[in-house]
């Protein structure tokens, strides 16, 4: 490759020579990792002087070895790099670097810098990492995308304003409750917003009038509060959370809402006329918080239960019980319905299909997924499997999972045994896990 791109051949070279500088150019731009791009630039002066037309920077995390790192020759290459790509866009960095040198590398680009994402956690100088380095972000006016890995944010960064930033993430951090808000007040015209792996306790509070996806993945078993404000959300996972309040989610379509540790107390969302998908799930929920979003969210399509227990306090209560024909009324646009444990054993059917409205049925339901975990009120569970079967005219697969079931009792063997009967029965529609 070096002998047909050489220096000094011109006339008449090799076939690379005949290629246009702007194909070259083009070519080479789709390189970002700065291995490649060493290399590159090396064969030939031709390729190196496209390294100035390169959009993307990409240092992955074995890109210096650990001499290069201490002694400081990782921020030199960084650093020269950062200054011989003139037209830079897309700057990631996840090896390990200086907090210290990188205020003057964001001032060499500041102008057509719209990526930024750095790993915080491989920082050579960990510690500054808490201090007000982060406040050099603000030297990327034209900043339109911002992902942190590992930051400490303590307190929140001197941004200013960032109009033009779009997209916020911050992974794995731990965060005051100030922090964020003031973080998410110099953003105001974010569309995308994720905090993922995140460790804060007290209350968040978010207001952003352009914000459309918001991914929220809070740690730990302590009390923390969501409040939003934000009417052009049309995504929302909130993972963590003991209270949430949602104002403006008419456009919203797509809500989970998580909680491996501690209680859901109380969910306030207002009517959610637009949810296609929404996925509830943890180990304790108060029931109110349950039929608070069940009620709300009465025109969803594809509904997931995964809640273990309810109960307002320690004491961990089973569900109450779910009248299957009010269930079906209020969601009548019901497509998909994934059903934990718990809920199947609540869903029973009362008194309500004794006397049951001849137009009665389930007009959508094309899938279900129902896991069962325990054999006890075995008759219960079957006549609601049937029930489910007859009235649901569209449903095209039911598929029961039988999950965690101790088989040392007979009455497990005999519930096992009639579900088989199920299933040969319905054997078009149903199957067994």
């Amino acid at each position: 490759m070096a002998m047909e791109c050489d220096d000094w051949g011109g006339g008449g070279g090799g076939d690379m020579n005949a290629v246009p500088d702007g194909v070259v150019q083009h070519i080479l731009s789709m390189l970002s990792n700065v291995r490649d791009v060493a290399a590159c630039a090396c064969v030939c002066r031709r390729w190196r002087d496209c390294v100035p037309y390169l959009p993307a920077l990409f240092f992955p995390r074995n890109a210096f070895d650990a001499a290069a790192v201490g002694g400081g020759a990782a921020d030199e290459a960084i650093g020269r790099m950062v200054a011989a790509v003139s037209r830079l866009r897309e700057l990631v960095i996840y090896c390990p670097f200086s907090m210290a040198r990188l205020p003057a590398w964001l001032a060499m680009r500041s102008v057509s810098l719209r990526v930024l994402e750095l790993r915080m956690d491989a920082a050579a100088d960990k510690d500054a990492a808490g201090g007000g380095h982060l406040d050099c972000v603000a030297l990327a006016t034209g900043l339109e995308e911002l992902r942190l890995w590992g930051v400490l944010m303590t307190s929140a960064p001197a941004w200013g304003r960032l109009q033009h930033l779009r997209v916020l993430e911050i992974v794995g951090a731990p965060l005051r409750d100030t922090a964020i808000t003031e973080t998410i007040a110099a953003c105001p015209n974010l569309t995308d917003l994720s905090l993922l792996g995140c460790d804060c306790s007290g209350d968040v509070s978010i207001q952003l009038s352009m914000l459309q996806r918001c991914r929220l993945d809070f740690l730990g078993g302590s009390n923390c509060s969501l409040s939003l404000s934000v009417p052009r959300l049309e995504s929302l996972e909130a993972q963590g959370f003991t209270w949430i309040s949602l104002r403006g989610g008419h456009n919203l379509r797509r809500l989970l809402i998580a909680k491996s540790t501690g209680r859901v107390y109380k969910v306030d969302t207002g009517k959610l006329p637009d949810l296609e998908y929404l996925s509830l799930r943890g180990v304790q929920w108060s029931w109110a918080a349950v039929c608070s979003v069940l009620q709300c969210a009465s025109e969803v399509k594809h509904l997931v239960m995964k809640i273990e227990f309810c109960g307002d306090f320690e004491v961990l209560q089973p569900f109450p019980e779910i009248d299957l024909v009010d269930f079906f009324n209020g969601h009548p646009k019901l497509i998909k319905f994934e059903i934990h444990g718990a809920m199947f054993a609540a869903l029973c059917q009362k008194n309500s299909l004794k006397n049951l409205d001849s137009r009665f049925c389930i007009p959508c339901l094309e899938e279900l997924l129902i896991t069962v975990r325990s054999p006890l009120n075995a008759e219960q569970k079957l006549c609601t499997l049937e029930s489910l079967v007859k009235y649901s005219v569209k449903l095209q697969s039911m598929v029961i999972r039988i999950s965690q079931m101790k088989n040392c009792h007979d009455a497990a063997d005999d519930f096992f045994e009639e579900i088989c009967k199920f299933k040969y029965i319905n054997y078009r529609k149903v199957r067994i896990e």
